[in-house]
């Protein structure tokens, strides 16, 4: 209706009305953008990049899913979620380059764990478990893998609160409806 025809009044009215559900419509129409993610490593260098894409995307009001499996789990584990570390043995992407002969020695895991511990802080990322805990808060759903609990005598009271409880088919039909899906 062309805004000249517009007489104040019920027609006024009528005309913001239909306006009005027309954006709602719209709006509703608008599906949500999903990541789902599966994490499958539980050390140090492997853990933070799930967590870091999952609070990306919620920030950007994405719907977001984590699904953690094989060692990934570890991530859910209250019990290891503050001891990740990263081994320089057989890691070449470490950006001081160490021989494997000397990543070898005892010692240099803890030398090489707390180098990234120290790159983090310094890039201001925080620590595993309070990235985390933003991921929650940002209403990341966390699923932990309950083939792989079964397998590694993991408890459901291992596992933090606020993680679902999840198969594969689970977090497939999950995956299934994600514009990105990621394997970490």
């Amino acid at each position: 209706m062309p805004s000249s025809d517009i007489v104040i009044g019920p027609d006024l009215d009528e005309a913001i009305e239909q306006r009005v559900q027309e954006i709602l419509a719209r709006k509703s129409a608008q599906k949500k953008k999903r990541l789902a993610l599966v994490a499958s490593k539980g050390t140090l260098d492997m853990a933070y990049p799930p967590l870091i894409l999952a609070t990306t995307a919620a920030s950007m009001g994405w719907e977001v899913g984590i699904f953690c499996t094989f060692y990934g789990l570890d991530i859910l584990n209250k019990k290891k979620i503050r001891s990740f570390k990263v081994a320089p043995l057989g890691n070449p992407a470490m950006p001081v380059p160490v021989p494997n002969i000397i990543g070898a020695l005892p010692g240099m895991t803890a030398v090489a764990t707390a180098m990234m511990k120290n790159w983090m802080t310094r890039a201001k990322i925080p620590p595993l478990h309070e990235l985390l805990a933003i991921a929650q808060e940002g209403k990341v759903r966390l699923f932990a893998c309950t083939t792989t609990m079964g397998v590694m005598g993991v408890q459901k009271a291992d596992i933090i609160g606020g993680a679902e409880f999840a198969g594969a088919a689970t977090f497939l039909d999950y995956a299934s409806e994600a514009e990105v899906t990621l394997f970490i």
